[in-house]
Formats: C-alpha cells, structure tokens, sequence
C-alpha cells in the first residue's frame, strides 16, 4: 500500500466508480465527490495528496474548484479530467497551477502513469522545502556561538546586514575564527536564501583559472576551452559569493572584481557580451589589508569599495566566554558523528581549556575536541586527551614555583600546584605524574580528588 490518498472529482457516477475501483487496486486511498463545492469541503478537512478533478462540473465549474484547492493548499497535485475538443480550458487550469490533464476518455495506464509522476514532483518538492527550511536552520546566524559581548556585537550586525540591501560585506579575522560561518549566515537570514551561495578560496586557485572560475569562460577562449562555462557570478545571480582569503587574489582579477562590484555585470573570457548580476559579494581574509596596499599587493580602489561594511570577528582568545560553549557543542556534534555519549569535561581539562591562547582558534578547538572524542571511553573527557602543547603551555595557575613569604603560606596550595604540575610535565599521564611526586598512584589519585582535579 502506497498510503496516498486521492480525491476524485466529477459529476458522473459511473466514471467516479471506475477510477475508485481502479485506483484501489494500484493501493491508493480513494475518496470520491461529486461537485465543487464537495471538493473544496474534503480538501479543506483532509488535504489529500492528489485531485483528479473533471472541468465539467454543475455549480462552481472545474477552473474555480481548482483556484480555490490553490488557495486551501498551493503544493496540492490536482490533474484535470478533461472532453476531447476543450484544449483551451484545459491549457488555462495548467496556468492556474494544475499539474497536467487527461482526456475523455482516458487509457487507465496512462492515468497511473500521470498520477505517478504528479505524486513524485510533489515529493521531490517537499524533500527540497526540507532541504532548503533545513540549511536555513543549520546555517544562519542562530548557529553561530555567542556568550560573549564580542559576539553578540558581531551577531547583531549580521542580523542588520542580512536584512538590509548592501551588496558587500568584508569580514576581517585570524584564520579559523568562522568567516565562512558568518558569511553563510549572511546568505541564509536574507532575502537571498531561495537563491544560490557560491563559494570560493582565492589562495586556493591557481591565478590563470580564478578569473574563469569566477566569471566563466566562452568556448575556444583558450586552449583548454573545449565548452561554454559559466562562472560563479553568473550560476550565483540572486544569491551571494563568498571570496575567501580575497588578501590573495591577483591584481589583475582584483581589477575585474572591481568592474563587477561598480557595474554589476562582467564578460566571460573570449565573451563580448556584457552578462549582468545581481548578487551579494561577502569577503573575506585574515590579511591587514592596508598594509597590503602599502606593499603594492592589494588596490585601494577595491578595498574601499568592499570595506563599506566591514565585519571584525575577534580571536578566540579574546573571547573566552564562548570557549567552553563551542567545546560543548563540538562534544555533541561529534558524540552524534562517532556514537559517542561523552557527557563533558573534567574540572582540570576545562581549565586548560580555558587558559590556552588558541593560535588556531575555533578550528584549533574543533579538531581538539574530534581528536579528544574518537579516543574518550567514558562519559568524560579528561585532562590526558589533550594535546601536548596544550599540557605544556605555562598558565597562570601552573607557571613557575612558590617561594615562602614572611608571613607564611597554606602547605595545601603548594601541595595542588605540585600536582598540577606534574602532570602538566607527564602530558596528563596520571602514573608518570604521580612516579615525578614519588607517591604511589593511590596516593597521587586521592590527593586530584581532594583538590577537585579528576
């Protein structure tokens, strides 16, 4: 049993009856009526997945039923039953939003082919709805970690930007502090979600193919140009490219990109056609600009034309209120990738969490917290798991050593140094920690859990 159900509309009872019993046999659920008005009552309670709907109908005519079935439900399939000889009312349903039609009388193979078709498009529609309500879900700004006031800043102009007309954006910050993440969020909170996001890494291109990967090419243009190839201005129209590291693109292509932004249009290579765009350019790189200019390696045209709006994302080190929130986010995200159920982190391991720089920021801490989950076997992620250069880095709580002063000192701090010490010098390796203190690992693991460090 296919479980579609399929309302079928028309005045004469002995066609009603012969597409019932004929569409039961092929498994759908069948409701049949005989009028407009009774159509329009059943869809209005039921919604059924298809309508086979007759042209001819007493009271309100089949043209009427189906705009109304339009307006209770626009995704509805609705296949129009139509006699030889009324082409025309037949062309104007399809205008109205009908699927297709048949005619009087019609071939009951040809019919499930139709109605098969019809409920696959609809299908594949709604799979594309779920697709595109998904990645507005996964990839707008409301998925971007944000304690700190830093953030929460730069989210709020996101928010204004994506709403508003600007067509170009610059986002400015170290490698791995979220551009791309920012500039998707761009795209999906705007007006421009329905429409495409292009993508490209202009270090990551040779310099000869980033103006036809950018802008396309015409066939012969050169050698290797065997075909027509539209660029990603052209594929993006109505949504947004993203030019990451734009601090590398060639002075030449800069001086293409900068007729794109001005004019909104451009020419393939070997083209002679102007081709115009509407589209939003965010880019993006973790180069001083400025002093690109002064090195002769970025135009001062272009700059100031992308940097009407610039956007700063800050180092996660300056941000340390949205370290342990990503790290627990990246837990999950993971535990669901890997069939993990790690719960969190131990006091110690958040600890240096919190007190390491970050060079690599939040991809720094992403890959961290793969790498400490693939190899986790309990709920909690522990101090050992971290990287070396993490355990050896001096933080303010484990750097250098205490001296006695005058007035004296609580043997129990110098005692919880010591061990946090030793197994900063062991990596996390709790036995090798406690062989550095000359305890045994009993007495090294109960004095961790006296001072909270399991």
């Amino acid at each position: 049993m296919n479980n579609y159900r399929v309302l079928v509309v028309d005045d004469e009872h002995l066609i009603r009856w012969s597409l019932e019993q004929s569409l039961k046999k092929q498994g759908y659920l069948v409701q049949t009526v005989g009028s407009g008005e009774e159509a329009l009552d059943y869809v209005r309670k039921n919604q059924p997945d298809l309508v086979l709907l007759d042209i001819q109908l007493p009271g309100i005519d089949g043209i009427e039923t189906l705009e109304r079935i339009k307006e209770i439900d626009s995704d509805n399939s609705v296949i129009m039953i139509t006699a030889l000889g009324v082409l025309e009312t037949a062309v104007k349903a399809m205008q109205l939003g009908a699927f297709d039609y048949i005619n009087k009388p019609f071939n009951l193979d040809e019919l499930s082919v139709v109605l098969r078709k019809a409920l696959e498009t609809q299908a594949l529609k709604k799979e594309v709805e779920h697709l595109r309500t998904e990645k507005k879900r996964t990839q707008g700004s409301s998925k971007i970690i944000a304690e700190s006031g830093h953030m929460e800043s730069v989210l709020n102009m996101v928010s204004k930007i994506a709403q508003s007309d600007a067509a170009t954006v610059l986002v400015q910050g170290e490698s791995g502090t979220g551009k791309e993440l920012v500039a998707r969020a761009l795209h999906y909170d705007s007006s421009r979600s329905e429409q495409p996001f292009m993508a490209i890494n202009c270090a990551a291109v040779p310099e000869n193919l980033l103006e036809s990967e950018l802008m396309g090419h015409e066939k012969g243009a050169f050698t290797d140009a065997k075909s027509q190839k539209k660029g990603l201005f052209e594929m993006a129209n109505g949504g947004t490219v993203f030019l990451d590291e734009i601090g590398d693109m060639p002075m030449g292509t800069q001086a293409k990109l900068l007729r794109v932004l001005e004019e909104r249009s451009f020419r393939r290579i070997g083209g002679t056609k102007d081709i115009h765009v509407d589209i939003r350019i965010v880019a993006a790189t973790n180069k001083e600009l400025l002093k690109a200019i002064e090195d002769g390696g970025f135009r001062k045209d272009l700059y100031y034309r992308i940097q009407v709006i610039p956007i700063y994302l800050p180092p996660l080190r300056e941000r340390p209120d949205d370290i342990l929130p990503l790290a627990h986010y990246f837990v999950q995200h993971f535990n669901t990738e890997f069939g993990k159920s790690v719960k969190g982190f131990s006091r110690t391991a958040e600890k240096y969490l919190l007190d390491y720089d970050w060079p690599g920021n939040i991809r720094e801490l992403r890959n961290v917290i793969e790498r400490a989950i693939i190899l986790e076997s309990s709920d909690t992620l522990k101090l050992e798991l971290l990287p070396r250069e993490m355990l050896s880095q001096p933080t303010g709580s484990t750097a250098g050593s205490f001296q006695l002063p005058p007035e004296g000192i609580d043997i129990e701090v110098v005692e919880k140094q010591l061990i946090q010490q030793a197994l900063v010098l062991s990596n996390g390796n709790q036995s090798q920690a406690a062989r550095k203190l000359h305890l045994g690992i009993d007495a090294f693991r109960y004095r961790m859990k006296k001072f909270d460090l399991l």
